[in-house]
């Protein structure tokens, strides 16, 4: 039984989606998972919505960055068990080799940073993307992982993202 698992979440920017769920996995699933996070053209800025958002469920956020995908495809980077990728343009795009092979899925999230409209209005779709990433990452927390096999799980961890 595999006593730690390293979870990479991609987004293209880095700044709202996958810092959010990188956020929510540190927190719920401490100690069994470590959680990352990373762009493929990362912004190099958290927005302050999701800051907001992770504040709001009493997640820690201060050592949350944006960074680019490059830094866990170096030979010196974590071991990686699996990759999600939380928007569709990243999921559309050629990633990088990724040592170790992890399980990857598709868990594509509206993006609340394309969100319009007053400021409730545009900190409800942080909110919606929020409740949906903690719903799935409570879902795949919810895998017995140690008991069934990789073939399982992927196909697992792909339903999970069209809940």
């Amino acid at each position: 039984m595999q006593e730690h698992y390293s979870v990479l979440f991609l987004c293209t920017g880095n700044s709202a989606r996958s810092i959010m769920a990188e956020a929510i996995m540190n927190f719920r699933g401490h100690p069994t998972f470590t959680a990352y996070s990373a762009g493929s053209h990362p912004s190099g800025a958290v927005r302050p919505e999701a800051i907001v958002e992770l504040e709001r469920a009493g997640l820690p956020t201060q050592s949350l960055r944006s960074k680019s995908w490059d830094e866990f495809a170096k030979p010196e980077a974590p071991k990686l068990d699996f990759v999600f990728t939380v928007c569709d343009n990243a999921a559309k795009e050629v990633c990088p080799f990724w040592p170790g092979g992890p399980l990857t899925a598709h868990w594509g999230v509206p993006d609340p940073a394309a969100a319009r409209g007053n400021a409730e209005e545009i900190q409800d779709a942080y909110r919606s993307a929020f409740v949906t990433l903690e719903r799935r990452i409570d879902l795949f927390l919810s895998l017995p992982l140690a008991t069934i096999d990789e073939l399982a799980i992927k196909r697992e961890v792909e339903k999970i993202g069209h809940k």
